[in-house]
């Protein structure tokens, strides 16, 4: 079992940066494909990016492809996304999921654990 724990949320202009990070628990994070998802007031959890378990992989969303970059370091059980080129359209809480079957699911169904999420919020 792995516990997932997001930090790095805040408040930002349009235009502007945020490094979210998704500090885990246990030994044995090397063995779980990690992903990012969020979620905006009325809407569905939607996927924004994934990575295979040693970082070889990545998979992002369209609406965010060239502008966020995930990464983890597995040495230190932490995943982080790099948020870049903000839009307001990117305000949501931000959740991070582990998969320990180490498949890449682009919807909610098939990861084992979430995080609670941190809150991103992009003024205009």
């Amino acid at each position: 079992q792995v516990q997932l724990v997001e930090s790095g949320g805040g408040l930002v202009q349009a235009g502007g940066s945020l490094r979210l990070s998704c500090a885990a628990s246990g030994r044995t994070f090397s063995t779980y494909s990690m992903a990012w998802f969020r979620q905006a007031p009325g809407k569905e959890r939607e996927f924004v990016a994934a990575i295979s378990r040693f970082g070889g992989s990545t998979f992002y969303a369209d609406s965010v492809k060239g502008r966020f970059t995930i990464s983890r370091d597995n040495a230190k059980n932490t995943l982080y996304l790099q948020m870049n080129s903000l839009k307001p359209e990117d305000t949501a809480v931000y959740y991070c999921a582990a998969s320990a079957g180490g498949t890449i699911y682009y919807t909610t169904a098939g990861w084992d654990y979430w995080g609670q999420g941190t809150q991103v919020t992009v003024s205009s």
